[in-house]
């Protein structure tokens, strides 16, 4: 797949959301840009992670850090939403919420991890910090357990992402040991 079409269909999501909120007129443009925005951020991060586990076939792989900038793009989305509408850009509520609600606790580390991944995804500055990218298996675990605390109870595909984050690491741990024992 060409780039450009990979770069296409990742904001694909971003004019949806902007024509639901426009022009559908959902009820609670709030809480629906939320949804929104933190499910297209897992799913992104979920599909990052998951390409090299599929790379024999299909190979995407080359277009991994496109897909893990998207996915920090609608993170980004999804705090500015909570910072200027909930918080109306008061840093000592964002504190305040923070220290109440450990979903948002949950929220804003994993955040604070993709930004720093973010930063480093550089060619350059990749090659230094390569061994940190793997934190991005504790920001799965992390912003799941966000997006699980965040609801009042469980919805189907929060039990889809639980399981979608189990079966990930277990083949990621299983593809470090025959990699290990290759040598």
């Amino acid at each position: 797949m060409k780039t450009w079409s990979i770069f296409v269909v990742l904001l694909l999501p971003l004019f949806d959301l902007a024509f639901q909120v426009m022009v559908v007129e959902v009820t609670d443009p709030i809480k629906y840009i939320y949804t929104y925005t933190g499910t297209m951020a897992i799913i992104l991060l979920f599909t990052a992670t998951s390409l090299s586990l599929i790379k024999n076939k299909i190979n995407l792989i080359i277009h991994r850090r496109m897909i893990g900038l998207f996915a920090f793009f609608y993170a980004f989305l999804h705090f500015c939403n909570f910072y200027v509408f909930d918080a109306e850009l008061d840093v000592d509520f964002v504190v305040k919420e923070s220290l109440d609600k450990p979903f948002v606790y949950l929220g804003m580390i994993s955040f604070s991890i993709l930004i720093f991944m973010a930063v480093t995804s550089t060619r350059k500055l990749y090659r230094k910090f390569n061994k940190y990218h793997r934190f991005i298996y504790l920001v799965l675990i992390l912003i799941t357990i966000h997006f699980v605390m965040a609801q009042k109870a469980l919805s189907i595909a929060q039990w889809v992402y639980l399981l979608l984050i189990i079966i990930i690491i277990c083949f990621k741990i299983k593809q470090r040991k025959d990699l290990i024992s290759k040598y």
